[in-house]
Formats: structure tokens, sequence, C-alpha cells
């Protein structure tokens, strides 16, 4: 979450007046996160969240997000829901951006994830997966593999400016991936960006799941690999297989990961972690004047990067084959 476009009073409550949610008493910016616009809404009938779609999301795939959050929510997983306007639609246009009022979820997202959180993502992340499987909608993912080297050619000109042959890594990385993706694993709809940011628990119970602007459908265990990157490194960027070994487990009690799916992690956590460092470095590179939101360090995923370079298996991620099946 973030601030990038300012949304002036008489502006929201001329825009909140299509809807029924009450007369606004404060909102605020929330000034986290990297992507899109949120702000924080209480009002005479309850606290709600504001979503400006910024830069990557294209008003075409807004219908794709705000049904899957109803779908997954009719099945049981907890998510926030759209609220519809009064002409029954689930976003309109604020400040010359795509705009859509989220109920409020309680809880808070863990600033120091432990064993507990990272079971309970585990577990959240597999029943959103079993609950997806009969989304009718499709939305090809535009940041898998194919769209790894787009991003690439906006930052190479300057990446070494960020870190000395890091135009290169990425690069040779690139060419490697390329080569090995897997093309024959499980498909299906993913949240394609389950940091702990979008994760909220009440104590250590997990109460739901928000931000869906990145879900598609791509493969499984990617999704999976994104949690390893986002749930399981120390502030010191070390790998916590406690963490790791709490998430895997618990996602195959509820979905067994194949054989295939389990050969192939250490390589999807190599393309989530190219995937952040990218896309991070695109945005260190080009912070929008004005925006109250400090870009995420890339270099994180460096490090991230060159530690799923030196996984030998699954092994390393604290899973054996048991509970997992061929």
């Amino acid at each position: 979450m973030a601030v990038y476009t300012d949304v002036a009073a008489e502006d929201l409550a001329e825009f909140l007046k299509g809807y029924d949610i009450g007369e606004v008493l404060s909102y605020k910016g929330i000034a986290e996160g990297v992507e899109n616009s949120n702000f924080l809404l209480h009002t005479t009938k309850g606290a709600f969240i504001l979503t400006l779609y910024e830069k990557r999301v294209a008003v075409d795939d807004l219908p794709y997000f705000l049904s899957l959050m109803a779908h997954l929510a009719e099945r049981g997983v907890h998510c926030p829901q759209p609220a519809r306007n009064r002409k029954g639609e689930v976003y309109s246009e604020l400040a010359g951006r795509p705009a859509a009022v989220i109920n409020f979820l309680e809880g808070m997202w863990p600033r120091r994830p432990n064993a507990a959180h990272c079971t309970g993502v585990g577990e959240a992340l597999a029943k959103m997966h079993l609950a997806g499987r009969d989304f009718p909608m499709f939305r090809k993912n535009p940041l898998s593999v194919e769209g790894w080297r787009p991003l690439f050619d906006l930052a190479a000109p300057r990446a070494d400016s960020v870190a000395p042959g890091l135009q290169d890594f990425i690069a040779r990385e690139l060419d490697h991936l390329d080569a090995h993706w897997p093309k024959d694993l499980p498909l299906g709809v993913i949240h394609a960006d389950l940091f702990p940011d979008n994760v909220f628990f009440l104590g250590d119970k997990l109460s739901g799941l928000i931000d869906f602007p990145f879900s598609c459908n791509d493969i499984l265990a990617y999704d999976i690999a994104i949690c390893l990157n986002a749930w399981c490194f120390e502030p010191d960027h070390s790998f916590n297989v406690t963490k790791a070994r709490a998430l895997l487990n618990a996602y195959s009690r509820e979905r067994q990961l194949s054989e295939a799916e389990q050969e192939a992690l250490p390589l999807l956590a190599r393309g989530s972690a190219l995937r952040f460092l990218l896309t991070r470095l695109v945005d260190f590179l080009n912070v929008p004047p004005g925006a109250l939101v400090k870009p995420k360090d890339p270099l994180e995923y460096v490090r991230k990067l060159r530690f799923h370079q030196s996984v030998s298996s699954v092994r390393d991620y604290g899973l054996t084959q048991a509970g997992c099946v061929a």
C-alpha cells in the first residue's frame, strides 16, 4: 500500500455520494508498499479502504481482481469485499484514477513474522489455491518469466548505478531462467504478492488476505516461491529454515505438492526473487516526484537470489518428500 495520488476532501465527498457507506468522518493515506494509492476511511457506517489503482493496474483487469475476492470469500477464504456504488459498479473514477471502496478487514500485518505466522500463511495460500479452481475468469501473469526481460530493458541502462555489476548479474540470471523455466506444472489462480503487509493477523491467528491487484493464473508453486522469499528471510537476509518448514508443511497438509513441483521449487524461488528485484529496481529508479512512499531496496533481492542459486534441492527449504505425492 502507498499514496501516489492525493485526494482532495471535496473530491472524495463528491465521489462517495455514489455509495451507500455513510458520510466521511476522516480519511488518511496509508504510506506503505509501492503499487497503489490507499486511504483508510472512517464513515458514519464504519471503516473502509479506498484504493486508487496506479501504474501497473489496467482498468480492464479490475473485474478479475474484484470478482476473485468475492469468489474466494464465498468459499471460506477470508478476504475483503468491494462495495458497489449506486449504479451497481465495483469501481469508478476518482482523481483521474480507477478507484474502489473495499470493506475494512480487522487485524494487523506482522512486522516480525514468526513460524506461527508462516504456518497460517501456508495453510491460507493452499486454501486459496483450492478455492480458485472453479473461478471462471482468466488473467495471464504479466510479471511472469515472459515479462521480466522488458522490465530489465527499462532498468538496465542505470542498473550499475545502484550496484556495480548488477546489469550483468541480472542478464545472466534472465538467460538461465528463460532456458529452464518449467512448462508442465499445475496451474491455477495465484495471489502473486502475498507479502507480510498483505496478510492480516489477530495475534497469531490469520484473519485475512488483502491486496489482490497482482492476482492472476500461473504456476501454483510459483506462489509458494514468492512466499518463501517474502516470509522466510530474516532482517540480516539469512534464510530461516524453521519458518520455511512451517510454511511448506502447512501448505502441504491442505494441498499436497507433486514431486515435479517439489523439484522445481528452487528454480521458481530464483524466478520469484528476480521478479521482485526487477520491479523494485524499476521503482527505485523511477519514483514519481512528490510520492508519499519510500522505495524498497532492490538489493535485498540480489541477496535472496544468490541464496536460491546455492540451493541444491527442496530439502534446503526444510521440506522432505514426506507428505508430497508423485
